[in-house]
């Protein structure tokens, strides 16, 4: 049975939410959240990657009750798509975080919050009441007590795990940022680094958050002895890290190239899935974001082996374009497109999304199963 969403009459895919939400941004705020890396290859592989993936689909399959659900932080969420961690969600919209945090809670999804929210990690808590799994994603910085402080803080309010990012050692060159100016609203505020004042350029904070990087793989197992939450990696786009990963004592992995704002021309974050998934071998789980537009999207994750996908940019629009409305909007379309793939690909259930509903094309121009294409061994 379809159940479509509560349409507008303005917006009837993610491509649309972008377009309208982008619209509702100042140019420095749009530019700032939309933007990526120096040409910004990457954060366009990111989505145009997902088209050289084409579906296989099985018929003549009893797909009269679908069920989307599966398991995210140990906790049944409604279907595999959760809220990536992004930074300054009061640039779209005044409720921020908070007003993302209900939409999530009424949708049943996973969220994870960045360290550079508007919100606090209290607020954010709160206004989920508990109803879903969250994360907190955490920028490590040389000073080790404002390191604690968040650890503990986000212990306290029940977050589940900490998302450790890992490709952000530097802050990529964003040339449309410079070109404007960007900078930090007076009015907003960091809810969780209350001690620092946000205003100004980005070159000043990152000159005060001085990322450390000189821990190592040791630093997975000094996270894991001073907090009960699970460490998850974010920024793994190779199996050889995702080896070094799973060695170090991760509790998960999300292959991720920081939505193509870090290093520009590294490849899409699909591209790179297969071979991580092989690397860990079912040790521990392996998400993936990076360019979700479409419920056929995610799909194609999920056959690749990703267990779970994350969204940053849709929110972020759908906050824009509606406040949490527009972010519950978004999450409602990437549902109903994903129920609509898994009923015509013949899946009833998450776990009956394997590798063999997907062809790649090779370079005869044919396309093939991915079992015959070598592609998880790149």
């Amino acid at each position: 049975m379809n159940r479509s969403p509560s349409y507008d009459g303005l917006v009837f895919t993610i491509s649309d939410l972008a377009r309208e939400g982008s619209a509702k941004m100042s140019l420095m705020a749009r530019d700032y959240l939309n933007g990526g890396s120096m040409d910004e290859q990457t954060s366009g592989d990111n989505c145009s990657a997902y088209a050289r993936y084409r579906l296989r689909p099985r018929v003549m399959v009893d797909v009269t009750c679908i069920d989307l659900s599966t398991l995210c932080l140990s906790s049944r969420v409604s279907f595999p798509c959760g809220i990536a961690p992004a930074a300054g969600h009061g640039l779209a919209h005044p409720d921020a975080e908070e007003g993302t945090g209900r939409a999530a809670a009424g949708k049943e999804v996973a969220m994870c919050l960045s360290t550079w929210s508007n919100s606090s990690l209290e607020a954010v808590a709160a206004s989920t009441a508990g109803r879903v799994p969250l994360a907190q994603q955490l920028s490590l910085v040389k000073d080790e007590d404002t390191n604690l402080q968040l650890i503990r803080r986000a212990e306290a309010a029940g977050y589940r795990a900490l998302f450790v990012t890992v490709d952000c050692v530097y802050l990529g060159k964003r040339v449309n940022e410079q070109r404007n100016g960007f900078s930090y609203p007076g009015h907003l505020k960091w809810g969780n680094l209350p001690h620092f004042n946000p205003a100004g350029s980005l070159e000043t904070a990152v000159g005060w958050m001085e990322y450390e990087t000189k821990g190592g793989w040791e630093t997975v197992r000094w996270l894991k002895g001073v907090t009960s939450m699970e460490v998850w990696l974010k920024g793994i786009l190779t199996p050889e890290d995702a080896e070094l990963a799973v060695e170090a004592g991760a509790d998960g992995l999300i292959v991720s190239n920081h939505g193509g704002r870090q290093l520009d021309g590294v490849p899409a974050t699909i591209d790179c899935l297969a071979a991580i998934v092989d690397a860990v071998a079912g040790r521990i789980p392996v998400h993936l974001d990076g360019g979700i537009r479409r419920g056929s999207d995610m799909f194609k994750a999920l056959a690749l082996g990703a267990q779970h996908v994350w969204i940053g940019r849709p929110a972020v629009w759908g906050l824009a374009y509606k406040g949490e409305e527009g972010v519950r909007l978004a999450l409602n379309l990437l549902e109903e497109e994903f129920r609509i793939v898994m009923a015509l690909m013949g899946c009833r259930r998450v776990g009956e999304i394997k590798r063999e509903h997907l062809a790649l094309m090779g370079s005869d121009g044919m396309y093939r199963t991915l079992e015959s294409t070598g592609k998880a061994k790149m």
